[in-house]
């Protein structure tokens, strides 16, 4: 059996997660006031590569609890992923574990390419927005253009990853939306 720090096999259960980061220049994106979203607590635990969500519909107000991990691969666009969904006293339990937090909601907007989701972060990370887009199909997925309020592709830089962007501080936020 393979542990811990050996993670380039797919594990059993995995599904292939294949998503493609942009940073979003908030001048030229779509307008985003009044519009139904989705706010989203991610606790990055101590220690692990897993992350313990709480998303709550701003319309319907029902919310879903998660626990995932994903595996790092040689391909960024394309890595295995384990998602259970918890109940809410499941996700209390894992509450108690120390982690980093970030906040965001995130809103759904159309664009050539299709169906993206724009993230727009709070606390630490205000004013970082960064839009994203899952495709089943991988040569769709690496042809597709950005959307043109996208001022650069982020995927490929782990600057960008939930995990990362929880330990920054004020000013190493501003150096990341510093092309805005």
């Amino acid at each position: 059996m393979r542990t811990g720090e050996d993670e380039a096999f797919s594990p059993k259960y995995a599904v292939f997660e294949r998503e493609r980061r942009f940073l979003v220049d908030r001048a030229s994106r779509p307008a985003l006031a009044g519009l139904p979203f989705v706010g989203i607590e991610d606790r990055y635990l101590d220690g692990t590569r897993l992350r313990l969500r709480h998303m709550r519909d701003s319309a319907s107000g029902l919310a879903v609890f998660k626990l995932t991990k994903k595996y790092e691969t040689g391909d960024v666009l394309a890595r295995p992923i384990v998602t259970a969904y918890l109940t809410e006293a499941e996700f209390e339990v894992f509450t108690a574990l120390p982690a980093l937090v970030l906040s965001k909601r995130r809103y759904k907007t159309e664009a050539p390419g299709g169906t993206f989701a724009i993230d727009v972060f709070g606390g630490v990370l205000d004013g970082l927005e960064l839009a994203e887009i899952e495709m089943v199909d991988d040569a769709a997925l690496r042809a597709l253009t950005a959307p043109d309020w996208a001022i650069a592709d982020v995927s490929e830089d782990c600057r960008y990853e939930g995990g990362h962007l929880a330990q920054l501080t004020a000013p190493e936020v501003s150096a990341l939306i510093a092309p805005l």
